[in-house]
This record gives structure tokens, C-alpha cells and sequence, in this order.
């Protein structure tokens, strides 16, 4: 079994096959490295160790940019920088005002909708259904059956004669729909 320090010189003077032998020795490894970094990150986060593995990778053994290893310890230096950048500049992308910087994400949990809201939040609730209406009734509906009639998304499905698959789809739509409107309603609410 060759070892990672030779692979690594093997990949330094341009040998295309020992990026292939590399990884497999050097998966795992990487792989822990990258849960670690990940689990400092903030709560609600979409990247997975497996993705940051699989980005850093590729970043290391670019072809088309000469790098010098000289140990198995400096690559993985070397791969958990690569992560670190690769999380800082997702965490920038993610501020920036076009990757919706400026919101705040909200548990759906945390809304309270259906019968048991309060009375504020049920008439904010029902104009946004009145809205979703007009241009989705079908998503609207389901909402309707769900919240305010107890039904489960199956049993609403099955009601609106439509695929249980379709319904998630739709609730999930729906739910990111009236969180954003309620959430307008509320910071309007607070400006005036």
C-alpha cells in the first residue's frame, strides 16, 4: 500500500493516477476533519461533511496549480484551511443582501397557526391565505385542511384528490410562503 507522502510527490510532479490513489486513503480522515469544522458552525446551516470534503479535495488537487506537500501533516494543514475558506465564503455569500442576507430565518414551530393562534396573528394569517388564493387555490386549500382542519398532509391529499408527493411539495411552498408574508406583515406592523 503506497504511502500518502509518496502519493503526494507523485501528484507535486504531475502524475494524474495518484489523485485517484490519494483519496481513498486520505477520505476518512478528511471526512472527520470536516465533520469537526462543521459542527462549530451556527445552527441551520445546509453544507454537509461530505460536500466540504469533496470541495476541499478538489481544491487541493487541482491540477493547474503547482502545490508542494511536504508531509502527510501539511497536506491535511492544507485541507483544513481549504474547509476553512470554503465555510468563510459560503458564510459571506449567505450575508450578501442577493442570498437573502438581510433575512432571518424563523422555525415554523415557533409560528403558531390554525385555531389556537392568537387573534393578531390568526386575522395576518388569514389575509395571506386570501392572497396565496388568488394565485395558487390548490396550495391554499391544502393549508386550510391542514392547519384549521386538523387533517394530516396525507389525509389533506387525499381529500384535494391529488399525490401525497405533490402535497409536500406544496405545503413545503406554502409554509416558506406565508413565513415570508407574516414576516413582512410583522416588520411592517413594527415600523408604523
Amino acid at each position: 500500500m503506497p504511502d500518502v507522502t509518496h502519493i503526494l510527490s507523485q501528484i507535486e510532479s504531475g502524475d494524474p493516477s495518484a489523485a485517484e490513489q490519494l483519496l481513498p486513503l486520505v477520505y476518512q480522515e478528511l471526512r472527520e476533519l470536516a465533520a469537526a469544522k462543521i459542527a462549530h458552525e451556527k445552527p441551520g446551516h445546509t453544507l454537509q461533511a461530505t460536500a466540504l470534503v469533496h470541495e476541499a479535495y478538489l481544491r487541493l488537487v487541482d491540477a493547474e496549480k503547482a502545490q508542494h506537500w511536504n508531509s502527510r501533516g501539511h497536506f491535511f494543514g492544507a485541507a483544513a484551511e481549504a474547509m476553512r475558506r470554503i465555510l468563510v465564503d459560503r458564510a459571506r455569500r449567505k450575508k450578501r443582501e442577493k442570498h437573502g442576507g438581510d433575512l432571518h430565518r424563523v422555525a415554523w414551530e415557533n409560528l403558531q397557526v390554525g385555531v389556537d393562534a392568537p387573534p393578531d396573528q390568526l386575522l395576518q394569517l388569514d389575509e395571506c391565505l386570501t392572497e396565496l388564493a388568488a394565485s395558487d387555490a390548490q396550495t391554499a386549500e391544502l393549508v386550510k385542511l391542514h392547519c384549521f382542519a386538523g387533517l394530516s398532509i396525507e389525509q389533506a391529499a387525499e381529500q384535494l384528490s391529488i399525490s401525497a408527493r405533490t402535497a409536500y411539495r406544496d405545503w413545503a411552498y406554502a409554509r416558506a410562503w406565508l413565513l415570508s408574508r407574516l414576516k413582512q406583515a410583522e416588520s411592517s406592523g413594527a415600523e408604523e
